[in-house]
């Protein structure tokens, strides 16, 4: 089946042909011919089916350009959404001179509203609340509406505009046509469509799967704090035009987006805090490719539609299926392909086996892109960039006149003068990955002469105390010892704390020395040259999920005037004497019931 088979004039034909529309969806297939008939359609469709085009065709299609009042009303629960719809019906109404559309959405000023509606619009595209304040102040006429359409009808009734919808519906002709469309039937939105729509016919669009079979579905096990090296490596292995990135709150936006910049990645964040505005700016900038990452939260992506996003990535994976839904719903429209990653950590793993059973669709897991798959990467666009510049024929000449006096008269072979170019224009970032560090490790201290020895193996935690003169001990030569702001009660170990330094520092393993893990704090071991810029860096990362501020250790309030440390004494509640750790009791080390 073709458009051309259901009805549509050549104007609306000529349009969907510039835009690469060849085949109807099944919501499309059977929705336009019902509302080109003049019937009343209530439309079940998950988001991305779509259904936009299935009620924008049939209205463009019989618009009267001659009427300057409104007569199509479209409803939608965001303006992001409205916004979509509108650009939906200027792209399918590109054949036809002199049609007006408006969106209608709070945020924005009123004064641009007015002067449209003074104007004439043919269509109204807007969220029900500002409909409302435009009825209210006698700005809208809705007298001659010939069309209404409720777009994502249930999300409306969530966000708590099921009043304002039937007020609406209430100040409309009865003669109108009525399309309703919603992923879900929940109880009012029966009553609603049975009370204002006439006779409506029911279209329900099954899918085997909620998720689109374009989409590529994956997730990585990892731990919290080592998301962000995660999502840098796949940014580096993976070929992606647009992307998303998904994160659970505001201040989660803004910090990747930060984070991204940082990293040379041209990337910014939307969320609620965001102006109107700068959003429209945002999401322009996305279209046309100036850039290339958005990070957003659920609220600010719902009803993008940007042909450029091949890659979604759930930073946070969602705690519920629909909201996976809609996120990932943002790649593979169309029929374009779209891949799309989940980061989980290892408590996170049901809810990818939820979110297999509810979208009937199992999520591959994938490991970490090696250290040696970035390399290959970073070589390859060497290579290319060396390629593109060999390419300038005229600049090559020039500059081999240049290399080869330098070589005559230093007598340096031309390969380490490409090599010594190469570092030039490489500057100070690192050209190729490191291997990851392996987690440091404390040679055991026993003495044979030392009765009490074994009780410094393990504590009560199963962890291994500090003697009370390991703090006083001085870091070897070059090296000083850092505080950072997590301990035992975030639970880091130290295989945390150098995965976290080395990634964000750069550092290598031969840079750490001994990290001891104290309650509240730790103290590390690193190059006492570091420079400020890598201290800037340090200070700012986060270790289970709290910055560790990272600085200079001067001693300070946990540190006893003798010298030792607040690990070396500890408080028996019962008799208030201070003892040191080998005067208590041992515990079993099976069976124990505080294990």
């Amino acid at each position: 089946m073709t458009f051309a088979d259901l009805g549509l004039g050549d104007a609306v034909l000529k349009a969907l042909r510039e835009v690469g529309y060849e085949t109807p969806s099944a919501i499309q297939a059977a929705t336009i011919p019902t509302l080109l008939a003049g019937r009343d359609v209530v439309g079940m469709a998950q988001t991305g089916t779509g259904k936009t085009a299935a009620f924008a065709l049939p209205i463009i299609d019989r618009l009267d350009v001659s009427q300057k009042t409104p007569q199509a009303l479209v409803l939608a629960p965001t303006r992001e959404l409205a916004l979509q719809v509108c650009e939906a019906f200027e792209k399918y109404a590109g054949h036809l001179k002199g049609v007006h559309v408006l969106p209608v959405y709070g945020g924005q000023g009123y004064g641009v509203q007015l002067s449209a509606l003074r104007r004439g619009v043919h269509i109204v595209v807007g969220t029900p609340g500002r409909i409302i304040d435009h009825l209210e102040k006698g700005t809208l006429d809705l007298s001659e509406l010939k069309y209404l359409v409720l777009d994502e009808a249930d999300e409306m009734l969530k966000m708590g505009f099921a009043e304002d919808v039937e007020t609406i519906l209430a100040e409309t002709p009865d003669t109108k046509q009525v399309a309703l469309f919603s992923a879900t039937m929940p109880a009012t939105i029966r009553r609603i469509s049975q009370q204002y729509l006439n006779d409506p016919e029911e279209i329900t669009v099954k899918a085997k799967t909620q998720t689109s079979a374009n989409i590529s579905q994956r997730y990585l096990v990892v731990q919290w704090q080592q998301k962000m090296d995660a999502l840098t490596r796949f940014l580096e292995v993976e070929n992606f035009d647009g992307m998303i990135v998904f994160g659970r709150t505001k201040s989660v936006t803004e910090e990747i987006a930060e984070k991204l910049r940082a990293r040379g990645y041209s990337s910014a964040a939307i969320n609620g805090d965001i102006a109107q505005p700068q959003r429209e700016k945002t999401v322009n900038q996305l279209k046309s490719g100036k850039l290339d990452i958005l990070v957003a939260t659920d609220v600010a992506a719902r009803g993008l539609d940007v042909e450029r996003i091949s890659h979604v990535v759930n930073f946070d994976i969602p705690t519920d299926a629909e909201s996976y839904v809609h996120r990932i719903g943002r790649t593979g429209r169309a029929g374009r392909t779209g891949d799309a990653i989940s980061f989980v950590t290892p408590r996170e793993r049901g809810l990818v086996r939820m979110i297999e059973r509810a979208t009937r669709q199992e999520l591959t897991e994938v490991p970490l892109p090696s250290v040696d798959e970035v390399n290959v990467t970073r070589l390859a666009r060497f290579d290319d960039r060396i390629t593109a510049a060999l390419a300038e024929t005229e600049r090559i000449e020039s500059f081999r006149d240049i290399v080869a006096h330098y070589v005559r008269n230093h007598d340096v072979p031309e390969a380490d003068v490409a090599a010594a170019l190469a570092v030039v224009a490489q500057g100070d970032q690192r050209l190729l990955l490191e291997p990851d560090p392996e987690p440091a490790r404390r040679p055991e201290r026993r003495d044979s002469g030392d009765r009490g020895a074994s009780r410094f193996d393990r504590d009560d935690r199963g962890e291994r105390p500090d003697r009370p003169d390991r703090a006083a001990r001085r870091p070897r030569e070059g090296m000083a010892t850092y505080r950072i702001a997590v301990g035992r009660r975030q639970r880091v170990e130290p295989r945390q704390i150098v995965g976290a330094l080395a990634n964000e520092g750069g550092l290598r393993r031969d840079d750490f020395g001994a990290i001891q893990i104290r309650p509240d704090f730790s103290l590390v071991e690193l190059p006492a040259d570091l420079s400020p810029e890598t201290l800037e860096r340090l200070s700012t990362t986060r270790i289970s999920g709290q910055l560790i501020d990272l600085r200079p250790d001067a001693g300070g309030p946990s540190r006893r005037h003798d010298g030792g440390t607040d690990r070396g004494f500890r408080r028996d509640d019962r008799r208030g004497n201070d003892r040191r750790p080998d005067d208590r009791p041992r515990k079993p080390r099976h069976g124990s019931s505080d294990r």
